[in-house]
Parts: structure tokens; sequence; C-alpha cells
């Protein structure tokens, strides 16, 4: 600054040129600045324009790309949300089949359908399952193994069962009319109550997803299974292939099932007190009574509920339809109702008032089930209970119902896989109690000998067992006192109004057994013919007569002439031999040969298939008839797991 200033001074003109030129060059100066300035503005407004420019652009690309984010972030949370239920689901099935038979999903959204049950929020839509005869097919060793188990422990097919898995579609068997009802929107909630004994694994847990999958949330208030001090651990052999029913069921209901509650008796207290026990734990306004090896159909509880609210002293069952102990496959049973006959034995009647129930399935108001007495605790395991139940709810004021539009599965064993403790005979010591307590004078007429259907008069009846002449049956004075409590009426306003066609014989006349034509047909002939083995050219016959029942098949020479050697092939896919019995397998052992029975008409044990690579199929043992080896035993034929080999190929021939 100093060396400018001297410059000025020393450069500096008179004062009149000064102030001339002052003015000039300030000027001049002024519009240099000007200029410089404004260039300055321009370039600055230039420069902020392309900067805000540059900012909208960018922001739009950040909003682009967060948006991107966000909705590949939703998709593939329920890409592996959909895909870890879907492993959740099966990753507790108890067996893996062939991969075949894997049980098969497809999704949907967790909504309702317009009847209300749900669409299975927490568990996945099961597709249609692959029922086809193939299903149960012993591919190895261990598949026979765990075949044979389950007959053995449970008296049903449990390779199939476990193939099936926890979920399935069921026919829905109810008649149209019942597609279109409604029902009142307020009805009462259920507490579904489950006893099991040494139940399957998977049939267990098919039974519970069942109600899951079809009942509607709001009315579902809970599910109680009570486990009657089972026994069944892993099963020896064959760990990998049973889960078991202490540690794998609490951790697949404390994973999945949020609605059930796991009650453990500390010792065996049977179906009875089981019940009792279970109805104790109970908070919803209905009980609900299934057994541990059912499937409910569509829309079941509605039809249950409907009538309980319209009059709570009602008690109300589920037509029981039919699943195949052998194949599994769910069938259509008629409309029937319950009945007994002298042997205290129940059977089914046909149409809809009910004098008894089969006592598996049924449904009443929760008060009025202890209003009524509950069960008898004294009665012991099972037998006899469903017609005490019966007998009570008629005679002390109450109606028993069968509902049509309701319907529920139920796999019907040849047999009880258990018995009682110390081999009690429970059902004479309950039907005692019962008699004493219901029946007035009428105790006289029972007979208490497992499957004898005539009425035989007391003296009779403890000439064939003396050793229940004085047999002690408990003390029944609390069970009386209900009856007295309740003011029931009499057996005789029982017989006379509730059951009047139950046939009365007199005490020293036998009542004769009631046959009646069912005028059952005989399913379709698809064809005859002789079964000729492809490898031995030899054809199956009866070892001795065709009319031999138990009798072994072998093989020998065709004769086209000999009637004995003809076979008939018909649509249940039974195989007849002569016209007389049926070609049947055991259903204990698949390694068992086949032998000839009678035909039941219930498939399973007498069903196969021929057809496929000439195989003869048989579906209850998954296994097919060959040549048995070694040649030692030539002429006779055994059951194989299925190969191409021509030893198993065979063709019926006209």
């Amino acid at each position: 600054m100093k060396i400018i200033q001297v410059v000025l001074l020393t450069h500096s003109p008179s004062r009149g040129q000064q102030t001339g030129s002052d003015a000039v060059a300030q000027r001049l100066t002024h519009q240099r600045v000007t200029d410089t300035q404004s260039s300055k503005e321009n370039g600055s407004v230039r420069h902020i324009s392309e900067i805000t420019m540059g900012s909208v652009t960018l922001r739009y690309f950040c909003y682009g790309c967060l948006f991107t984010s966000v909705t590949w972030s939703i998709l593939l949370f329920l890409y592996f949300n959909l895909s870890q239920e879907s492993h959740l689901s099966l990753r507790n099935v108890p067996i893996q089949g062939h991969h075949r038979f894997q049980p098969r999903f497809t999704r949907g959204p967790g909504i309702q359908k317009k009847d209300g049950s749900p669409l299975r929020k927490d568990h996945l839509e099961a597709a249609k399952p692959d029922l086809s005869p193939e299903l149960g097919m012993i591919f190895n060793k261990q598949d026979q193994e765990v075949r044979d188990m389950g007959y053995h422990k449970h008296a049903f097919n449990v390779l199939i069962s476990n193939r099936l898995g926890y979920h399935r579609y069921v026919p829905d068997t109810r008649n149209d009319k019942c597609r279109d009802r409604i029902y009142p929107k307020l009805l009462p909630t259920a507490s579904i109550v489950i006893c099991f004994f040494n139940e399957a694994f998977s049939a267990l847990l098919r039974t519970v997803h069942s109600v899951l999958d079809r009942t509607p949330h709001h009315l579902l208030h809970e599910i109680i299974l009570v486990d009657d001090h089972s026994e069944l651990g892993k099963f020896l052999g064959c760990s990998a292939w049973f889960d078991d029913l202490k540690e794998d069921l609490d951790t697949y209901i404390r994973q999945h099932l949020q609605k059930v509650k796991l009650v453990r008796n500390e010792k065996r207290e049977g179906l009875i007190r089981g019940r009792m026990i279970g109805a104790s734990h109970a908070t919803g306004e209905v009980l609900v009574f299934l057994d541990s090896h059912c499937e409910v159909n569509e829309a079941w509880l509605l039809p249950l509920l409907t009538p309980i609210k319209e009059n709570r002293k009602t008690v109300v069952c589920p037509v029981i339809d039919i699943i195949s102990a052998d194949t599994l496959v769910y069938s259509p049973s008629p409309i029937v109702r319950g009945g007994f006959n002298w042997g205290l034995h129940f059977k089914w009647d046909p149409v809809p008032v009910s004098p008894t129930m089969a006592g598996g399935l049924f449904a009443m108001d929760r008060n009025y089930f202890y209003e009524l007495g509950q069960y008898d605790r004294g009665m012991d395991i099972w037998g006899g209970e469903n017609l005490e139940i019966s007998f009570r709810i008629w005679m002390c004021g109450g109606q028993l119902l069968i509902v049509p539009c309701s319907r529920v599965g139920h796999i019907f064993r040849k047999r009880r896989p258990y018995g009682s403790p110390g081999g009690q005979d429970t059902m004479a010591h309950n039907s005692l109690r019962l008699a004493h307590v219901w029946m007035d004078d009428y105790k006289h007429l029972i007979n208490l000998m497992a499957f004898v259907t005539v009425c035989v008069h007391q003296e009779q009846y403890f000439a064939l067992r003396p050793e229940l002449r004085n047999r002690d049956y408990g003390d029944i004075s609390e069970r009386i006192a209900i009856r007295n409590r309740l003011q029931c009426h009499s057996f005789k306003w029982y017989l006379d109004n509730i059951y009047p066609e139950m046939q009365v014989s007199s005490p020293h006349k036998p009542q004769q057994p009631v046959f009646i034509n069912k005028a059952l047909k005989r399913p379709k002939v698809l064809q005859r013919g002789r079964l000729r083995n492809l490898q031995a050219d030899l054809c199956l016959v009866a070892q001795g007569r065709p009319s031999q029942k138990g009798g072994a098949v072998v093989l020998r020479d065709c004769d086209t002439q000999d009637p004995e050697q003809e076979w008939a092939y018909d649509e249940e896919h039974e195989l007849i031999l002569a016209g007389l019995l049926c070609l049947d397998m055991s259903e204990i052992r698949s390694s068992d040969p086949p032998r000839l029975m009678k035909c039941h008409g219930s498939g399973g044990s007498q069903q196969w298939t021929l057809g496929k690579k000439n195989w003869l199929y048989q579906v209850s043992v998954g296994q097919c008839l060959a040549v048995s080896e070694p040649p030692s035993i030539k002429g006779y034929v055994s059951m194989v797991i299925c190969d191409d080999s021509r030893s198993q190929q065979w063709q019926l021939e006209a």
C-alpha cells in the first residue's frame, strides 16, 4: 500500500487536471467494477442453477434407490417367510417317505372362506394328497418295519399315515343342501378335548390340524390334549422313523400350536376319567369330545353348536365317516343313529334322533355336562360309558341328536391295539354298573358276553359266566343319587318313548336274532380268467379246496376247463376264486403269504391292483405277489418289494 501511495504522489497532476481526470477515471473504474460484479453475479447465478439442478437429480435418484430397496426387501421378506413356514411344516413330519410321497403345499392368503373357516394362517393350505394305491408301497426293509410295527402298535397303516403328513384334503361328504345353510352369527365357543394313549404321532397331529384348519378361529376356544400316561417313546430299531409322544410332542406343540394345551396324566386313567380331566381344564362354553385318530370335515362345528345354542340340554353327534385302517381312504357313511342290543353293545340304526351314541365324538354344553353328572368315575378305562351317558341324557330331560350336516372321519380299526391294566375285563365291570343304576328290572335281560347278540335270562348268563355272579362292581350310591336328584324317568319310559323298536324278550325265552336283508349288491365283475405267472407259466390256485377259509394259494399247471382256477376281478379290486373266497393278506405281518378268506367288502387286506407292469400289487401291504424263492418252496407265492422281474408279472387270461 505504501508503494502505491508514493507512485500516486509522484505522478500527481495539477488540481484542475486532477479533478477532471479523476472524474473520468472514477467513471471508468466504476464501470469496470460494475461489469466485473455483474459478470461475477451472472457466473454465480449460473453456478447456483447448475448446483440446484444437480441436487434435484441426485434427490430423485436417491428416492428411486430407496423405493427399489424397500420393494425388494418386502419381496424377499415374503419369500423367505413363506419358505420358512413351508420348511417348518415339513421339518417335523415324523417320517420322510419316498420323495414321491412328500406332502405338497400351495400358498394362499390368510383369509377366511365364506363359511368363516380359515385358510390356514399359521399353516399352509395343503394340496390334495396322492391317495393312489402306491402311497403305501414298500421300497426297503425300513418301510416294511414301519408298516408292520404300525399295525402291531396301532392297528392301522402308519406308513401311509406318516406319508400323508399333518394336513390333507378330505372329500366334502355333506349333502348339497348343507352347503347352503346359514347359521347364527353368535354361537358359543368350543373347547375340543382329545384323549390319547399310545397314539400314532402323525394321526394325532393330523387330528389336531384338521380341527385348526377347518374351524372358524372365533369359535375355537382351545384344544386340550390329554395324554393318558402313554408309554411310546422312540421305537427300538427304527427310532429315526417314529416321533415319540413325549419330547417331540412337547416341542411341536410349543413351536406350532398356540391354541393347544397338553395335559399329562401321572398314571393310566382310561378314556372315561381322562375325558373328565380334560373337561376340568376347559374354559369354552361347549365341550367337544373327539377321538385321537379323526379328521373333521368342512364346516363341521357350526351344525353342532347351533342346536346347543337353541337348547342347552341338547347333546349332538356328527355323522361319523369311515377312514380305512388299511389305506386311510376317506369314505362317506350313511346317515344312521345309534342303538344297542341286550349285550349292551352299541349298534347303528338308520335316521337322526338317536337313542344312543357311539361315544367317541359328541358335543354338549359344558355346564350341562356337570349338571348331568359328567361320566361315572367308577367306570374303568373304556366300554359302556357311551350307553350310560346316552340313557342319562334321555331319561333325565335332555335329548340326543345326530346332525347330518356335521361330518367327521374316524379310523375304524379291526381290533383294539392295547388292553386294560392287569387284563381287567372293563366292559363287564362298566356294564354291571350301568345296568344296576339305570336299567331297573330290565337288567335281567342283559348278556355281557362279547359278540353274543341274543338275550338270555340272568341265570343263564351267570351259568355261562359264573365268576360274575358275585363280582364287585363298586359303590354306585353316588350315581343313584344323581338319578334321584335329576328326577329321571324309568328305563321302561325310555324303551316306550325313545327306543320302542327295541325288542324285549321274555325272561325265559331267548330273543331270536333279527336278520335284516340289506339287499347288498355285489360289485360289478370287470374281468374273469386264470391268473398266470409269466415267468413260471403256471396259474394261481387254491392249495386245497377253494372253499377252505384260510387256505394257501400255490402255482399249478393251467387248465382252462377247471372252474376252480377261475378268478373274478371286480370294481372293488377284489380277487375272488371260483366265486367263493377272496385273496387276502394278514394285517400284522406283511411277510405272511396270501390266503383265501371270506370277502368282507372293505378293501384294505383284500384290495389288489392288476395292470401296471403286470404287477399284482396289494394295497395295504404295499408289495407285489411273486413266485417264492428259493426253489425249495417251488409252487408257493409270497409278497416281495415290487421290481421289474418277471417273477412278479401276472396276466388274467380268459
